[in-house]
């Protein structure tokens, strides 16, 4: 007589979600935040409907957007940093879960060197410092950002002209995350090696020093582009639908085409915060605008 054999339970989570891209030496890690849902009415020059539909077109939602927020982890030269630090606990309880992910990649906050902020928007800046204590999560980490950036969120004529939303989700909780590190700052320019193997690319427009990091070792580059496209689904064929969340709505649309541009015609690898999990694609042209196809999995 067979013994009974017992229930097996089913995973109750998914695995952690952690990529690793090795670009020459230096070795990229792409670590997911969770995701944010969002409405479409953020969206400008496109209709609330044809953006609804292009994204069920595309197996998105069928209400809404569903947003992939991604950091990342730069291994070069035996140091490390990492790029943006995901939405903490400001938004929503789908993202603010790279501490978590970097736990399970093996990273101590205190292993961290540098943290490079592409800009300083709440789903980019908010995993900064604790909220209770207002310490710093990465006591050893030089924060590195924009000469631009800070002084725009720190401008008290800017933040009045905010809505209340952008006052405090904005400029009120950049101040706040930022301040913990006012010791251990530096800033950079267009065109500055930010850390080994790293050259920041200025891409204004989305914030006032919104910028990319294209990591080059070898012959081999990957370019970490920010928030070059917030809804790759509508923004890659369509690359002129801006974002509310844009400083510069028509410098931002013109940074997108120019960048896209580029990308395609030099076939490079690029990675975006916002581009889906995980993250790694190329841009192709596709009619009027163009096309993100993701990389096949690198083992």
């Amino acid at each position: 007589m067979k013994e009974a054999i017992g229930m097996v339970t089913p995973p109750a989570g998914q695995i952690p979600g952690i990529y690793h891209r090795q670009v020459g030496d230096i070795t990229v890690t792409v670590v997911s935040d969770g995701y944010l849902m969002g409405t479409l009415d953020v969206l400008h020059n496109i209709a609330e409907e044809d953006a609804q539909r292009m994204i069920v077109d595309a197996f998105g939602p069928a209400k809404g957007r569903k947003t992939s927020v991604n950091t990342f982890l730069i291994h070069s030269q035996g140091k490390l940093a990492l790029v943006d630090t995901g939405c903490g606990t400001y938004m929503a309880d789908t993202g603010g879960w790279m501490m978590q992910n970097l736990q399970a990649a093996g990273i101590k906050t205190t292993d961290i060197d540098t943290i490079l902020l592409t800009h300083m928007h709440p789903d980019h800046s908010a995993g900064l410092s604790d909220r209770n204590s207002w310490t710093p999560f990465f006591p050893n980490a030089e924060l590195v950002f924009h000469e631009n950036e800070l002084k725009h969120w720190e401008d008290d004529a800017a933040m009045a002209r905010g809505t209340e939303r952008e006052k405090q989700l904005f400029f009120q909780a950049t101040r706040e995350q930022v301040a913990p590190y006012k010791k251990q700052m530096r800033m950079f320019a267009d065109g500055d090696e930010v850390f080994p193997g790293v050259i920041a690319m200025a891409a204004h427009g989305h914030t006032p020093g919104h910028s990319m990091f294209n990591v080059q070792s070898g012959n081999e580059q990957l370019l970490i582009w920010g928030d070059i496209m917030h809804v790759p689904d509508i923004q890659a064929p369509m690359p002129h639908v801006t974002m509310a969340m844009d400083s510069d709505p028509a410098q931002a649309g013109a940074t997108r085409q120019r960048v896209c541009d580029m990308v395609a015609s030099d076939r490079l690898l690029v990675a975006g915060m916002h581009l889906h999990f995980p993250a790694c694609s190329y841009v192709v042209r596709d009619r009027s605008g163009f096309k993100v196809i993701p990389e096949r999995w690198q083992l």
